[in-house]
């Protein structure tokens, strides 16, 4: 057994906002590492509901969740009031038939009746089923809609809107039996504003009082890249076990509730449970932020978050690449952002350029670099099961195992796969026995299917690199494996800012291929073409063929052999679909279902046309 500490958090201030990471480690016969954190966490309550409670009791006034209202001001509601109105919908639900077999299913974004009719279900011991907004509005026949709800058999529907949802309601006629809500009037439905159930009667007393650490608090769907998407069960033992760890490492939280601008979606573990249990948990307050990462829409966030100065915030990777250019842009916006004090992302890794810009301007703005830290689990452990805890050197660091969590590293080909035990862990998915057994190895351990490495093979305590999944992972011709996930990330920085995303083919080729999303804003204005022109046709200029022909020479000139760089590259114009799995609301990708769906993409990319595709320049071009 070895144990290792650091006593500096790496960067200044850090001791006050970080607990010094320990590490145990323990080596096996068979070659597999265990670790697990020396760190104690307090034990976790009994539910979520009983956070919400004590708030309520002690800070009735302060406000837990606000949002933006239809004149532009916000609409906010105290602990105290939220609480009332939870309660009364609680009470409602129970006397629908909701229960632990009838759940609540939201198609909806982020907003205060979200919320209240999701805290109101949990308090009466009901489990809450938010869905992605994309299986309703994007979908074009809602087949894996039709599925989940199927397997849900709801209880109650709500509908944040009878307007972009009402197509989504016609198609599920026929596919469920529940009662249908929604945040504002329309035919045959139901209005929460309406419900009145009595928020101090024996029923929801008794059902609140019945809730244990057991009892199912979530059922959030993964993404599901074929089929229909898996209901993860998540317990209130879960949800209080990961924020317990958190605060254990994060003892600035109790110090200092946060303030969070956050529009993390709530049918995903990041928002879910993260953002929205971090702050209920420490009784801090959560503006809903009506922006997200996409252009347009990402004004807005630059707005809220400058009329609300957060204390932190938490993000995935392209959510700050595209707060750069609003940060490089605006003085105001720099100083209010830059106030914080630390910038979280996960869900994927923080490409170096990005990470580079955002350091490069704390520095300039504030004389001191910002702390940027970063985490790594899934829905299946609510999700906190390692945080970076500790200024990292560079981006991708997943720090180490948090409280109450043993981590064992499994030898897997030329890698190390990861799995997960601890009371944050799924007993296993909703009402598919077989799945759920699947999904442990013999020992217990969840296989999240991921792979890591240690950054010091010597020393756990420096934390660990997310290496890709292990799925994903290929072999070219030769034999030589590739690694996915490094090889995306340096390609995004390489071929910036043309590639939004990166899909890295090559199975069983010679050589890899990049399948690229573009940056559409980007692809634009190096083309010098107007938002009228054709995407295919911007795609084509030789402006932007230039530019990644460059960017390629450049990953190919640094060096590793043919496993290490793309020897050629497609631009897509169609974007990632929803509706085959290739992407989730947090825009992340999956990497072999875009490869699955896109045959006549990959043919093209290997094929003899070139126009189909972009090669290496001759000479990189140094300066770009």
């Amino acid at each position: 057994m070895q144990e290792t500490a650091v006593t500096d958090a790496g960067s200044k201030g850090g001791a006050a906002l970080f607990a010094a990471p320990r590490v145990i480690r323990e080596d096996g016969a068979d070659g597999s590492i265990l670790l697990r954190s020396a760190i104690q966490a307090a034990p976790p309550a009994r539910c979520v509901g009983d956070w919400l409670e004590d708030a309520a009791a002690r800070w009735p006034r302060r406000v837990f969740m606000a949002e933006r209202d239809t004149n532009g001001g916000w609409r906010r509601l105290g602990y105290g009031d939220f609480l009332r109105r939870a309660r009364q919908i609680g009470d409602w639900l129970l006397g629908t038939g909701a229960g632990p077999g009838r759940p609540v299913a939201v198609l909806s974004e982020n907003s205060l009746d979200h919320a209240l009719i999701g805290f109101g279900a949990m308090h009466a011991g009901v489990p809450l089923a938010s869905l992605s907004p994309a299986y309703s509005l994007l979908s074009q026949d809602n087949a894996k809609l039709k599925a989940m709800i199927a397997l849900l058999d709801p209880a109650v529907i709500l509908v944040s809107d009878p307007g972009p949802y009402g197509p989504a309601l016609q198609a599920l006629k026929g596919h469920h039996r529940a009662r249908l809500l929604a945040s504002k009037p329309g035919a045959g439905l139901e209005v929460l504003a309406d419900v009145r159930g009595d928020g101090n009667s024996d029923r929801l007393r008794a059902a609140f009082a019945a809730v244990t650490p057991d009892t199912v608090a979530k059922l959030l769907f993964t993404s599901g890249s074929t089929g229909t998407p898996k209901a993860v069960i998540n317990t209130q033992r879960m949800l209080t076990a990961s924020q317990e760890a958190h605060l254990a490492v994060s003892p600035l939280l109790a110090k200092e509730p946060p303030v969070l601008v956050d529009w993390l979606p709530w049918s995903h573990t990041f928002g879910a449970n993260f953002t929205t249990n971090t702050v209920l948990r420490n009784a801090g307050t959560m503006y809903i932020d009506d922006g997200k990462p996409m252009p347009g829409l990402i004004e807005r966030t630059v707005r809220n978050i400058k009329e609300i100065r957060p204390t932190a915030c938490f993000n995935v990777p392209r959510g700050y690449e595209l707060l750069l250019p609003a940060l490089e842009e605006d003085a105001a916006f720099r100083e209010v952002f830059f106030a914080m004090r630390y910038l979280f992302y996960a869900a994927a890794a923080l490409p170096e350029g990005a990470w580079a810009r955002l350091r490069a301007l704390s520095l300039e703005t504030t004389g001191k670099a910002m702390p940027m830290v970063s985490a790594w689990g899934s829905t299946e452990t609510a999700p906190l099961a390692t945080y970076c805890h500790f200024q990292a050197d560079r981006s991708g660091n997943i720090g180490v195992p948090v409280p109450g969590v043993t981590l064992k590293l499994v030898p897997a080909g030329e890698k190390l796969e990861v799995r997960v035990k601890g009371p944050n862990v799924t007993p296993g998915y909703f009402r598919q026995p077989d799945l759920s057994a699947q999904a442990f190895d013999d020992d217990g351990f969840y296989r999240i299917g991921d792979a890591v490495r240690l950054a010091d093979p010597e020393d756990p305590v420096r934390g660990l690199f997310f290496d890709g999944r292990v799925s994903e992972d290929f072999k070219l011709t030769s034999g030589t494996w590739v690694s996915v996930g490094a090889l995306r990330l340096a390609g995004i920085d390489a071929l910036a800012p043309v590639a939004q995303d990166i899909v890295v083919a090559g199975h069983d080729r010679a050589q890899v291929g990049f399948l690229v999303f573009p940056n559409e804003p980007a692809c634009r204005r190096l083309a010098g073409a107007d938002a009228d022109t054709p995407l295919a046709q911007v795609l084509a200029h030789p402006a932007i063929r230039t530019h990644v022909a460059q960017g390629l020479a450049r990953l190919k000139a640094e060096g590793g052999g043919q496993s290490r760089h793309a020897a050629r590259a497609r631009l897509l114009a169609d974007p990632p679909s929803p509706d085959r799995g290739e992407i989730t609301d947090k825009a992340y990708l999956n990497q072999r279902q875009v490869l699955a769906s896109r045959p006549d993409d990959l043919a093209a990319l290997y094929g003899a046309d070139p126009a189909g595709f972009i090669a290496p320049a001759d000479t990189p071009d140094t300066k770009a």
